[in-house]
């Protein structure tokens, strides 16, 4: 937000100015991947074509949004299923226009890919020890949680509240349920049902 280039404005929680939008809407409606409407994850498109168009996206902290959220493990998978085949398939979208864009949205870019990219080789390195030699593989394990110690503690130092130590949790649901989820999205990009209500 600092830099004007958020990648992606969330739905339910984005506003655009009328303007802006009606000078993107024939790009908008027309959203094709591999030569088929892509009619889910519009919000991150829809960010890339006002980047690309040289609009800043910004973050208001003192926006207030409502949104819907998933209240089980089945609706919260599918959930990020679509929203992984989204973010794969903007990302490759958006690579050709990201050298005209903030130089901060190729680091965004290059974070959001290689931080899961190193988790998934670190976990199956960790596996692939365990299974030839039969022994625990902490060296993996510390580095893993390492890096989940010291992410958290900087989110919580920034946002001045200690529960942000909590997310680390959600390493362990990104080992044993991401992971494998964003894999399959990965080689599922060209389906486009959105898999909800």
């Amino acid at each position: 937000a600092r830099f004007g280039a958020v990648m992606c404005c969330c739905g339910p929680c984005a506003m655009y100015r009328r303007s802006a939008m009606l000078s993107l809407l024939d790009q908008y409606e027309t959203q094709l991947y591999r030569g088929k409407p892509s009619d889910f994850g519009e919000d991150r498109h829809l960010t890339i074509l006002m980047l690309s168009a040289g609009f800043r996206t910004e973050y208001v902290p003192s926006a207030i949004a409502a949104t819907v959220v998933p209240d089980t493990m089945g609706v919260y998978l599918r959930q990020q299923l679509r929203w992984a085949r989204s973010t794969f398939r903007d990302t490759l979208l958006a690579l050709p226009i990201l050298p005209g864009l903030d130089r901060y949205l190729t680091l965004d870019v290059i974070g959001q890919n290689g931080g899961l990219l190193l988790l998934a080789l670190s976990v199956l390195t960790g596996i692939g020890q365990f299974a030839l030699t039969a022994t625990v593989p902490w060296w993996t394990i510390l580095v893993i949680g390492s890096m989940t110690l010291v992410r958290c503690s900087v989110a919580a130092y920034r946002a001045r509240e200690l529960r942000f130590l909590g997310f680390a949790l959600h390493t362990l649901v990104n080992i044993f349920l991401l992971i494998p989820l964003k894999a399959y999205a990965l080689c599922t990009l060209s389906n486009s049902d959105w898999l909800s209500r």
